[in-house]
């Protein structure tokens, strides 16, 4: 999408605080991720994290058994989303999922990181107890990590859908849009879900669009969703 060439940051912008990460990237949260890495983990991760889930944990997993690309990209970009600061992996012990290589590729993006083996800890219980007892301590170093300013430039904000009705393409996605306006002109990176939509607004879009090419990408996506 188009933007605007002055790039000034709205009054107050400086006044947003978040977690600068290793690459450069920064987070408005500082979460503790519990990450099951096979359903038969993913009772244990679930108890790991629900008491601490208004502290800052988070539970997220894959359900599946065998070494899955598409589910080990999914997994690294989530455990190493900016507004991630420490990662829990939650493992059976016998499954498939190339546990190891997540592990070194999240220590590697300067997260602290933790693999949990339920086999390996003696079972369900002593694998709950283990984990909650290193959450605690994370959320804890979470709670005091140094902040830095953010500015708008440094955002990258998506929508998502959150039902319609009769009055949405009359009151939300208008105000939405007018949202992303304003946060585009101030340098951030904006994403929409649901191309279904901007049905009707192809034509707007293609013309607002940096290239002729991508203007017309724009419109066949939203023909395509249309048909």
């Amino acid at each position: 999408m188009s933007r605007t060439s002055s790039r000034k940051e709205p009054v107050g912008a400086n006044a947003m605080r978040g977690f600068l990460r290793a690459d450069g990237r920064k987070g408005i949260r500082n979460f503790a991720v519990v990450a099951y890495l096979v359903e038969c983990a993913h009772h244990v991760a679930r108890q790991i994290a629900q008491p601490y889930q208004t502290q800052g944990a988070q539970l997220i997993g894959f359900p599946g058994c065998y070494p899955s690309d598409y589910a080990h990209r999914v997994m690294d970009a989530m455990c190493t989303h900016p507004n991630v600061g420490a990662v829990l992996l939650v493992s059976l012990g016998c499954e498939e999922f190339r546990r190891s290589a997540l592990l070194d590729a999240v220590q590697a993006s300067g997260r602290v990181a933790k693999l949990l083996v339920i086999q390996e800890c003696g079972g369900t219980r002593a694998a709950i107890d283990e984990g909650r007892q290193w959450l605690e301590t994370i959320l804890a170093e979470a709670n005091a990590a140094p902040t830095v300013p953010v500015v708008f430039s440094d955002l990258v904000i998506g929508t998502k859908c959150g039902g319609s009705d009769g009055l949405s393409g009359i009151t939300i996605n208008p105000a939405v849009g007018r949202a992303f306006d304003r946060l585009g002109d101030a340098g951030a990176t904006l994403m929409f879900e649901e191309t279904c939509e901007l049905i009707g607004c192809q034509d707007h879009m293609a013309e607002r669009a940096v290239t002729p090419e991508l203007g017309q990408e724009l419109k066949a996506a939203v023909e395509k969703a249309d048909r």
